[in-house]
């Protein structure tokens, strides 16, 4: 027995010795440059005499801090937060031989959105709208110093020059978000908007929105639903109404467009292959004031005309509370609704409300003339999250797409001059003139109200002499433009293939 007790005193000293030097050997590598990387690796042995209870492994902890700043040798680095119109047109323009380009979204892809509604009925396929960031600027994804990050900005450090982001991770399954920093030369803040609820109760927990392919996939999935839902055995007829209620809230260009594309899948699809249901399904489109309150008055009296023949219910009135099955409005009348569609418009994101900068009238962040956000250096704003500071006397450009196109383009031209100057690194563009301002000019406005008819609305403003078209030419034109508008000619195809074969063969019906 002492033998045995003294052969497990020699084994208990030999494992303790092993696990201390295992732990001295751990691996660290740390740089001694200010803000250079750090990396380090450790790894946790634990060891045990007793073989019942059995510890399970620690896996090895990774703190990576991000991207350091450019050396005077290295080329300047553009942070661009976003991929909307603005972002994705920013991206395109720059000169990559000038610029390593950062961007930094939650999407991988840019959004071609005058089309998106067209992909809640099956009129296109939700892949024809969507471009790859990858597509539209080549860089990211070959060039060494160039990246796009799947990721959320958390903070700003304008001071520093540093972006602070936070992965995007999806379900349970999934590993859990962690956190880097990225230093910049130039930033570009192109955020976009949220959509704008008013503070009504259950709209974020019973509405869709229509600004993101997931949600014309989730607007799609749940219409579908209810078609099947309403032909089952045992349903009432006041259920049977109620799920076939199609509820848009919002009489805008996405409101109207969504309207009149719902309109058409019921009148050419619907009524043929939900014969026992057709004659349930109906559209209400409910606004405060007149729809297409920025078109020519007569366009708008068309407007309401066509939708009208197409069975739409237009209903004047402003939405006071929201429930699971119905919406109250201001009047205390109830609408019962199966599906309801949100857009009303858009607002600022909590992250732009929350940065320690200057703010436009309406909460965006505040730019200068051109573009640049005053009080720090180095930084820019652009799209739906920027408005002009009220010392430039200039009004907030309304948040549309062309705008934020525009604004991008304007950028790119004006960051490229900057770097060909020598002026690309921070801190360094102070004697560099930035030229002409930016300047936009309306071009128009347009939108399709479903049976083949459109609205072109070519004045400059409200107030503003111009044309004004509708009917099938104006479809026509509106069909032409965008198609010559979308970002590649892969998609391009896509678009008109899908159009082709939803006149030939009818829109798909199928609920993946």
């Amino acid at each position: 027995m002492a033998l045995l007790r003294n052969l497990c005193t020699k084994f208990s000293t030999m494992m303790k010795a092993s696990s201390s030097s295992s732990s001295s050997s751990s691996l660290t590598r740390t740089q001694t440059p200010k803000n250079a990387y750090s990396f380090s690796f450790t790894f946790l042995s634990h060891f045990s005499t007793n073989p019942v209870e059995e510890k399970p492994c620690v896996k090895p902890v990774v703190e990576y801090s991000g991207l350091e700043p450019t050396r005077a040798h290295e080329k300047p680095r553009v942070v661009v937060l976003g991929s909307g119109w603005a972002g994705c047109r920013l991206l395109k323009g720059l000169d990559t031989s000038v610029y390593d380009i950062v961007c930094v979204s939650p999407r991988n892809h840019m959004v071609f959105t005058p089309l998106l509604a067209s992909t809640c009925v099956g009129t296109l396929e939700f892949r024809s709208v969507a471009e790859p960031i990858g597509r539209i600027q080549p860089a990211i994804s070959r060039e060494p110093g160039s990246y796009f990050f799947l990721a959320n900005c958390t903070h700003i450090d304008a001071h520093n020059h540093m972006v602070h982001c936070e992965t995007v991770t999806e379900g349970v399954e999934t590993i859990a978000p962690w956190k880097f920093r990225i230093s910049y030369d130039k930033l570009v803040i192109a955020l976009g908007s949220q959509p704008s609820t008013f503070g009504i109760q259950g709209v974020k927990e019973h509405a869709f929105f229509l600004r993101e392919v997931h949600h014309a996939q989730e607007i799609r999935r749940k219409l579908l639903l209810n078609l099947m839902l309403s032909d089952v055995p045992g349903i009432s007829e006041e259920e049977k109404q109620r799920l076939l209620h199609c509820v848009v809230v919002g009489g805008g260009p996405t409101g109207v467009e969504f309207s009149g594309e719902l309109s058409d899948f019921i009148m050419k699809d619907v009524r043929q292959r939900y014969a026992h249901v057709k004659d349930y399904i109906r559209v209400t489109l409910i606004e405060a004031n007149e729809i297409l309150s920025s078109f020519d008055d007569r366009l708008r009296r068309y407007a309401t005309k066509q939708l009208t023949k197409s069975g739409v219910r237009l209903v004047r009135g402003i939405v006071k509370d929201v429930k699971a099955h119905k919406i109250v409005l201001s009047d205390g009348s109830e609408v019962p609704y199966g599906l309801l569609v949100w857009s009303t418009g858009v607002g600022p994101l909590p992250i732009i409300q929350s940065l320690d900068l200057p703010k436009s009238p309406g909460g965006r962040i505040g730019v200068d003339e051109w573009l640049r956000v005053p009080s720090v250096h180095d930084v820019f704003s652009i799209g739906d999250c920027s408005g002009f500071v009220e010392s430039t006397g200039r009004q907030t450009l309304p948040a549309l797409a062309q705008v934020a196109e525009r604004q991008g383009k304007y950028l790119a031209a004006l960051l490229n001059k900057i770097g060909k100057a020598g002026a690309g690194h921070a801190n360094s563009e102070k004697e560099i003139g930035f030229g002409d301002p930016f300047v936009y000019k309306h071009l128009g406005s347009m939108a399709t109200i479903g049976r083949y008819k459109a609205l072109v609305d070519l004045r400059q403003g409200k107030e503003a002499k111009g044309l004004a078209l509708a009917g099938f030419l104006s479809f026509f034109i509106w069909r032409s433009a965008y198609i010559t508008r979308v970002v590649s000619w892969r998609n391009r195809f896509y678009v008109f293939i899908n159009w082709i074969s939803t006149v030939v063969f009818g829109r798909d019906i199928s609920r993946l």
